[in-house]
């Protein structure tokens, strides 16, 4: 089947051929013709698996060009996810005038949003939290909504931002349609599915990807701030003959390649600004061991087949399987052996796992080249040269320039043959053990990091009026902890359970707004007036201004260090809450009333 066959309009057709999709996958054959025809669906398919074609391609043809306000909403758990969505539309819709797609998520500025929501959108795409707070500020009018899809709702149950969904499905017309893709189906999706979806029939679609048996597939733990460092270690200290370094974005495959070159290395960038006979012509260069690394997104590697290749770094890591896939394919060429190394930092583990799953097959964890391993790459790289030089070149003129030179300089052939060896390395030292140090790597989920423990005679004796440890502080209330890993601080947030707010709230806000993934957000206790929430103590200070502006249930979080301060609160009887996990929270203080819509 192709595209043509499941009636979408022409223009759609051809995005997607020049995308270069030739076939619809499971899950688009089974969701396409049901949305097109204006049925409410629900999907329930792995990440990798095609779901956002199955959904933006039906709903783009179904869309009125003449209206400019909002008329497909996607609600997507995380900011990553909703760009990605948002780029999926915009590319698929490049053959539609006036066409306008919205993407609306935490760490963005205010003013930004709101000047592009005045302007008029045809899709919005964003996180519950950002969508919800625009809501409620009376920004987002969802009045004319067509059609509503929950992307990964699954993923959104497990960080806590289900009940944000009910609120925004409620504040939906009654009319709309109703798209609905998880990779699981725990009750309280089916519960969604059954209270908004409409005669909705199920699609499971099971998940096929494998990969190339030949390929070698390791990762490395590391920050987003590492990558150029690391990459450049693993160039040095991998045996390869060429490599594609995979990228998200236009603009970094020029960013990394300027970097990579002025390193010294024969390098080239592939990206979709590039015409046809430039892109033919690096892959020619490549072919021809002109360029030994090309740095490229996938829409612009797609195809790509140089047997040289034989490493695939994905600096970015893929947001789908199957770009994974397509990926780690241009290496292990023409029964050759290939090696792929991903990149993956502390909060992308869930898209390592889901990639895992897809594929069916581990990915090994390894440790980065050290400074020596560096050292003898260069040391043996170098000896070959001067191998295939003393076997190949005519040195007479050179031989004869040495004997007089040592005659002349009085020295020994060893001092000379060094001193010339020392001004042919200068450009790429061979001596670099020590200017190699080693990369932090980031603890894993779960690690925690050692400390030293204190004699008991090193401890500070307790004050005599010092209250004694009993569970509870008499200015606080009942005080429940339990260990985190690395450095925290206990900060104060101005809204509290007067304004209704839930952890999950708090969650979602700072999740979304400091891209704190939410496993690094510890205890949350409200009060009254005020809560408190532990956070990593490095918090960058533009993120921590962002966050003092940030609002949650109307109320400006003013975010700060918590002194311990109960001004305005009720004291010991005000409780507290404990964050436990995701999903909503048990004795959360109700919802506050919503103000009725005109």
């Amino acid at each position: 089947m192709s595209f043509s066959q499941l009636m979408l309009p022409e223009p759609l057709v051809r995005a997607v051929a020049e995308l270069g999709y030739e076939t619809p996958s499971p899950i688009q054959a089974a969701a396409i013709p049901k949305l097109l025809a204006g049925e409410d669906v629900l999907g329930q398919a792995q990440t990798g698996t095609g779901k956002t074609g199955a959904f933006a391609l039906p709903l783009l043809a179904r869309l009125d060009p003449a209206q400019n306000d909002p008329q497909i909403l996607v609600l997507a758990p995380t900011r990553e996810l909703a760009i990605q969505v948002a780029e999926a539309f915009q590319a698929y819709a490049r053959y539609m005038p006036a066409f306008h797609v919205l993407p609306l998520y935490g760490g963005q500025s205010y003013t930004n949003q709101l000047k592009s929501l005045k302007r008029g959108s045809q899709v919005i795409v964003g996180t519950p939290g950002r969508i919800l707070d625009h809501l409620d500020r009376g920004t987002l009018k969802l009045d004319k909504l067509r059609a509503i899809v929950l992307d990964e709702a699954d993923e959104m149950l497990r960080m806590g931002f289900i009940d944000d969904v009910q609120t925004i499905m409620d504040a939906t017309p009654p009319g709309r349609q109703v798209a609905m893709f998880s990779a699981t189906m725990p009750a309280q999706i089916r519960a969604i599915a059954q209270k908004h979806l409409k005669n909705a029939e199920e699609i499971k679609i099971a998940s096929k990807t494998s990969t190339v048996e030949r390929i070698s597939q390791r990762y490395v733990l590391l920050d987003s701030n590492q990558k150029l460092d690391a990459l450049t270690r693993l160039l040095e200290g991998e045996e390869y003959d060429a490599s594609i370094v995979f990228v998200r974005t236009k603009s970094a495959t020029e960013e990394i390649a300027e970097k990579l070159g002025a390193r010294g290395y024969a390098v080239a960038c592939l990206n979709g600004d590039m015409n046809q006979a430039h892109r033919e012509l690096t892959i020619r260069k490549m072919k021809a061991s002109q360029l030994d690394i090309i740095v490229a997104t996938d829409v612009a590697a797609r195809g790509l087949d140089v047997e040289r290749i034989s490493l695939v770094v994905n600096y970015d890591i893929p947001y789908d399987s199957e770009a994974y896939v397509h990926r780690i394919g241009r290496t292990g060429r023409a029964g050759r052996e290939g090696k792929a190394i991903l990149f993956v930092s502390p909060r992308e583990r869930r898209l390592l796992r889901t990639i895992e799953h897809a594929t069916k097959q581990p990915i090994e964890q390894m440790s980065l080249p050290t400074g020596q391993v560096i050292e003898q790459r260069r040391i043996e790289s170098f000896r070959e040269q001067l191998a295939q030089t003393i076997e190949t070149q005519n040195l007479n003129f050179f031989q004869e320039l040495v004997t007089d030179w040592r005659e002349k300089l009085e020295t020994t052939d060893v001092d000379l043959a060094a001193a010339l060896l020392f001004l042919a390395q200068k450009n790429q030292p061979l001596n670099v053990a020590k200017q190699f140090p080693e990369l932090r790597q980031p603890h894993a989920r779960g690690e925690r990091e050692e400390r030293p423990r204190r004699e008991r005679s090193d401890r500070p004796e307790r004050s005599a009026d010092r209250p004694e440890r009993s569970g509870e502080r008499p200015d606080r209330g009942p005080r429940v902890r339990r260990e985190m890993k690395g450095d925290y601080n206990n900060y104060r947030i101005e809204v509290g359970k007067e304004h209704g707010v839930r952890a999950g709230d708090i969650v979602g806000a700072i999740a979304n707004e400091a891209n704190i993934d939410s496993q690094f957000i510890g205890n949350i206790k409200l009060f009254d007036h005020f809560s408190t929430v532990e956070l990593p103590a490095n918090i960058p200070a533009e993120i921590f201004q962002h966050l003092k502006k940030v609002y949650v249930r109307k109320q400006k979080l003013n975010i700060s260090i918590d002194t311990g301060s109960t001004t305005g609160n009720a004291g010991p009887a005000a409780g507290g809450e404990k964050r436990s996990g995701p999903g909503p929270r048990p004795g959360a203080a109700p919802r506050a009333p919503r103000k009725p819509r005109d």
